[in-house]
């Protein structure tokens, strides 16, 4: 073990190799690459206050290191999970003595940890200069971070990085670990190709990783072998119920149902399903079956209604079972968000202050006095006439001749529409402009 000391060995492999500039760095293209924003701001020696957020292990905290390096500002750094005011005032206080005269750069990791007096007390210092900010968050800004911050920064986003963008990084930590630790391990593609996999995005988990499966093999060779007798954890375990990445993957769920994409449905109800959130799947499949299938296909809400109910008495694992079902019905069937863009048309007029007063012979008849009051005079009962319809006003006089509800173009809709001309005597135009 000539080739790493005692000091360098409890650092792990993925903070001995951090990188010490963006062409060492992998994944963040759109970031660090060739054209990328931040290299390009760091270029032009433009630092503007930013935020990076993104999943672990994405290499938010190198490319601010990388950053503060070349800034020829004074570097301090906090964790907003333990800072507290006094550790702000600290900071603060630096940007009037001789240390603070080139400015000073605040690395700031998980901002979403400080609350919104703690932020405020950074505004001013944000505000003329002297601070520069740069802040790191696993969760969305815009969520968790208050505007009056937002709007001083640049929000970047840092992406999970791809099984191909990492390999080469894991094959850099292997000829550093043979280096520190005079070996000659080798590495077959299926298991860089597991490792990456296994990291799920998380340059740093890989790394992790890696390090665990060169200490305990004792063969020249590595290979998935190795690691799936090491890692029992699967790419699910950073699904995180409670973050970002949790509401990234329902609206996957359902845009991919609404866009009649059984596939992608199917994989995105499996992420929900093996990351434990059995509650979530079940609550967006009963939204799904009324908001995108409607009255395209009735029925889908009572089956899915059903499919629910047995899920949630089944639980885990066998929940998918009729879950499934659901997704893969309500993704094939026949589309319609009519029923609910009729609610939205009707609740903006009624938000607008219209509709107030029900029309007279609509109103309640069943007391004493309503006769006198005029309250039911002249309505007419419709299964009186043929048909079951007859000609009268239902909307309050403000509204009268509005359309909210315009007929889908699937069968069932269709065939509704069919009937209602038939009893009416008369076809049901477009909404007019009122």
């Amino acid at each position: 073990m000539d080739g790493i000391n005692n000091t360098e060995r409890i650092r792990p492999l993925a903070d001995r190799m951090r990188p010490r500039s963006f062409d060492e760095m992998v994944g963040q293209t759109h970031l660090v690459g060739e054209n990328g924003a931040l290299r390009r701001l760091s270029g032009a020696g433009f630092l503007p206050n930013m935020i990076f957020f993104g999943p672990p292990g994405t290499g938010k905290t190198t490319a601010a290191n990388i950053i503060a390096e070349s800034s020829g500002k004074t570097l301090c750094r906090l964790n907003a999970t333990t800072a507290s005011i006094s550790d702000i005032r600290d900071v603060t206080r630096q940007t009037s003595n001789l240390f603070g005269v080139g400015g000073i750069l605040l690395y700031l990791d998980e901002i979403q940890y400080f609350n919104k007096k703690q932020q405020q007390s950074l505004l001013e210092f944000l505000e003329d200069g002297r601070i520069t900010l740069i802040a790191s968050t696993t969760e969305n800004p815009y969520f968790y971070v208050y505007g009056a911050m937002i709007s001083r920064c640049s929000v970047f986003e840092f992406r999970p990085v791809s099984d191909e963008e990492m390999i080469p990084a894991l094959k850099r930590g292997l000829d550093r670990l043979n280096a520190e630790y005079g070996e000659s391990k080798e590495a077959d593609d299926g298991f860089y190709s597991a490792l990456a996999a296994l990291g799920a995005g998380d340059v740093r988990r890989a790394l992790s990783n890696l390090e665990n499966a060169f200490h305990v093999e004792r063969s020249s060779l590595l290979t998935a072998q190795t690691l799936r007798s090491l890692a029992a954890e699967s790419a699910t375990a950073v699904f995180d119920r409670d973050g970002d990445a949790h509401y990234d993957t329902l609206s996957a769920f359902q845009k991919s149902i609404r866009g009649s994409d059984p596939d992608a449905a199917i994989f995105y109800l499996a992420k929900l399903l093996e990351g434990g959130d059995l509650l979530s799947a079940c609550r967006r499949l009963l939204v799904i079956a009324s908001e995108d299938i409607g009255l395209a296909y009735p029925l889908a809400a009572a089956v899915t209604q059903s499919c629910v109910a047995a899920a949630r008495e089944l639980g885990l694992p066998e929940a998918k079972i009729p879950l499934s079902n659901a997704t893969i019905l309500l993704a094939t069937a026949p589309k319609s968000n009519s029923a609910n863009e009729a609610y939205g048309r009707a609740a903006s007029d009624l938000l607008s202050g219209k509709g107030k007063q029900v029309p007279d012979h609509l109103r309640d008849s069943h007391y004493g006095g309503a006769e006198t009051l005029g309250h039911g005079d002249g309505y007419r009962y419709p299964h009186a006439y043929p048909g079951h319809w007859v000609d009268q006003q239902y909307l309050p006089d403000d509204l009268a001749g509005s359309v909210y509800y315009e007929y889908g173009e699937n069968k069932t809709e269709q065939a509704a529409k069919q009937h209602a001309d038939s009893v009416k005597g008369t076809s049901r135009g477009k909404k007019e402009e009122k």
